[in-house]
């Protein structure tokens, strides 16, 4: 169930509120153009300006029009693990497959205090969970040794490895074996993450050019190794593109551009600039975007 791509999806506002006309055209797309599995209410889908009202009418909304065609894996992390509970229980509730929780951020806990963190969010609420390791947005790297100690507890089944970081992904597989589900964070390690033994990706990319994203995985697991490199080397120029200022500015951005949503966001994320914008346009003109 988990495996290939899964997109990072944005969350669509228009005028403050979520735009749920666009979402759900959103969803449709993807499912249309191959994408294998949804992911509402994380990073790129603006999670953290999200009211918790909000928050789970996205998860709500994303189980609705996915409707079990596709798999659906719920953002429900927190900095506070009684939050990161409230959220999970409410993923479970409305029919979500799995939920993604990020390591707390601000707190900076130690090892132990992750360990204990996702350990009492396991066992709190009996549903698939996956990890999610962004050292560079949280301010604390979960190190393999941790990840394997969480491995073991029943309901954490995988972990969203966005250290960028090819030697520690390649440890927590060491550590926690081909049945821990290894997902990359970032799409530029898409490629050499399953070349080590991952099973795919949760990405940002694939909100603009899903079809590709999907069949370079696709191509990896049939056994076509040049057919899936030659994908990654097609879509390095848009991986990039989505990082010229912070996520999910850029890929806002590109949608808005695409005609598929306003591109509107919440402060303290703004408008992508004049330069980086004349930029992305380049690139999607030259993939065929627009």
């Amino acid at each position: 169930m988990f495996k290939g791509s899964f997109v990072a999806i944005v969350t669509p506002f228009k005028d403050g509120k979520i735009d749920e006309r666009a979402y759900a055209d959103l969803i449709e797309f993807q499912i249309e153009e191959g994408t294998n599995g949804i992911v509402p209410c994380g990073t790129t889908g603006e999670s953290a300006t999200l009211s918790h009202k909000e928050h789970e009418r996205v998860v709500e909304l994303t189980v609705e029009i996915a409707n079990k065609r596709v798999p659906v894996i719920a953002g429900t992390g927190s900095n506070s693990t009684s939050e990161a509970i409230m959220l999970t229980r409410h993923a479970k509730d409305a029919g979500a497959d799995a939920s993604l929780l990020i390591t707390p951020y601000y707190n900076k806990p130690t090892q132990e205090g992750l360990y204990r963190h996702f350990k009492t969010i396991a066992e709190s609420v009996d549903m698939p969970q996956f990890l999610y390791n962004v050292p560079g947005r949280t301010g604390v790297n979960m190190l393999p040794e941790t990840v394997e100690r969480l491995s073991k507890l029943k309901n954490i089944i995988g972990i969203k490895e966005a250290t960028g970081d090819l030697k520690q992904v390649s440890d927590v597989i060491g550590c926690c074996g081909d049945n821990f589900i290894i997902l990359s964070g970032d799409d530029f390690t898409t490629f050499p993450l399953l070349a080590v033994g991952g099973h795919g990706v949760i990405s940002v990319t694939a909100n603009i050019a899903p079809h590709d994203v999907a069949i370079m995985c696709k191509e990896f697991f049939k056994g076509n190794i040049e057919k899936a490199k030659e994908m990654h080397y097609k879509l390095q120029s848009l991986n990039e593109a989505m990082f010229y200022e912070t996520n999910p500015i850029p890929v806002k951005t590109a949608l808005s551009l695409m005609g598929k949503v306003s591109g509107e966001m919440r402060l303290p994320l703004c408008p992508l600039s004049e330069k980086n914008l004349e930029r992305l346009k380049g690139v999607m003109k030259g993939y065929g975007l627009i």
